[in-house]
């Protein structure tokens, strides 16, 4: 296991901070968001408030919120460190 500074639950939280903000300076309230995911209000304010969701509410959250490809670039394959000066340099 690789060392961490953030355990899952800090994480989870931060997340779910994270989709309450954009959530809020979109202007949509609980039952409004629930109607664009289609994720239930009473999970959205769960997940706001423990950051508890499955990963396809989370999905369709992120998507509401306008983040899926931020999202979807986490399963992308890391590029390659630079190996040489001139790679950082044109890079």
């Amino acid at each position: 296991m690789l060392l961490s500074m953030h355990n899952p639950f800090e994480v989870q939280q931060k997340l779910a901070h994270s989709v309450r903000i954009r959530r809020k300076k979109m202007k949509l309230s609980r039952q409004a968001m629930a109607e664009r995911s289609t994720v239930p209000a009473p999970t959205i304010k769960r997940f706001e408030t423990t950051g508890e969701i499955s990963l396809r509410q989370f999905v369709l959250l992120w998507q509401c919120v306008g983040r899926l490809d931020a999202l979807a670039a986490l399963a992308d394959p890391p590029k390659p460190a630079p190996r040489t000066i001139t790679e950082v340099i044109v890079s």
